[in-house]
């Protein structure tokens, strides 16, 4: 158990989703858990700038733990920054509760931006999503994860692999020798891309259980926000209307009840423009 992975999400430390892949990569490495004292959903890269962010101990997980009253970016940055006697091999953000599928979700997730404070330190990043059907998602939201039936099983498969998957791309980095491989989190010689790999797990899984690789689905925008009547206006999640994009999108692979496998490479924005 050498490696070392520090694991966070947007759902909070009591999410079963979090524990459910704490557990998964437990058994195969040492984890340590940073994780906010409240859900910070759709929160994206927000940091905790003009308050002070409290963190205690969290004793009730077998893992150690710390809960943080603050975003995703802030307990991945505390921990590195302050908490962690050594860097980690990697940074875990999930399991989120829904996918985080399109251009507009990711930017928008609180899990994927805990996965790029790690990015951004030149840690190996992973977040890890499970979609949940529409008539189950407010039940598993509000119950922190928890889930009806034969539903635990499918996370539980999920998480596990989840962490097989992250271990593999762990080792595919340790020991690469072909510079063109996927999996290769270094765009360049030199300083390291900002990459986080965001793998969404389908609500209905085909078998056998299989990741493909995907790019984010293109789609027309639509209005969060539905007005109450008294001049105020409340959130209202809409999931847009996918547009054609030539490749396989997160939002296919879901549909087609398999693994969607993203590779985000944020520190790639803007270099077309340049050329």
């Amino acid at each position: 158990m050498s490696r070392h992975i520090l694991i966070t999400n947007d759902d909070g430390i009591d999410s079963r989703f979090l524990h459910a892949i704490a557990a998964a990569l437990g058994r195969h490495c040492r984890v340590t858990l940073a994780a906010p004292q409240f859900e910070q959903s759709w929160i994206g890269r927000a940091v905790s700038r003009r308050r002070p962010v409290a963190v205690a101990e969290h004793t009730e997980l077998p893992w150690p733990a710390w809960t943080i009253d603050g975003t995703p970016t802030d307990c991945v940055n505390i921990a590195l920054g302050h908490l962690l006697p050594q860097m980690p091999d990697a940074v875990v953000s999930g399991i989120n509760i829904g996918y985080n599928t399109t251009t507009t979700l990711i930017y928008s997730s609180g899990t994927v931006a805990g996965a790029l404070e790690g990015a951004f330190w030149g840690l190996p990043a992973f977040a890890v999503s499970q979609e949940i059907p529409d008539d189950i998602f407010a039940h598993a939201t509000a119950g922190k994860g928890s889930l009806p039936g034969s539903w635990q099983t499918i996370l539980e498969a999920s998480a596990e692999h989840a962490a097989g998957l992250i271990l593999e791309e762990l080792d595919r980095r340790s020991d690469r020798s072909d510079p063109s491989d996927r999996s290769d989190l270094s765009g360049r010689s030199g300083s390291p891309d900002a990459v986080v790999h965001n793998l969404n797990y389908p609500a209905h899984p085909a078998r056998p259980l299989r990741a493909v690789p995907t790019v984010p689905a293109p789609i027309r925008e639509m209005s969060f926000f539905r007005p109450n009547g008294d001049g105020e206006y409340h959130f209202h999640f809409r999931h847009g209307e996918n547009l054609p994009s030539g490749l396989k999108t997160d939002r296919e692979a879901l549909a087609a009840g398999e693994i969607s496998h993203s590779i985000l490479n944020f520190s790639a924005l803007g270099r077309d423009l340049n050329h």
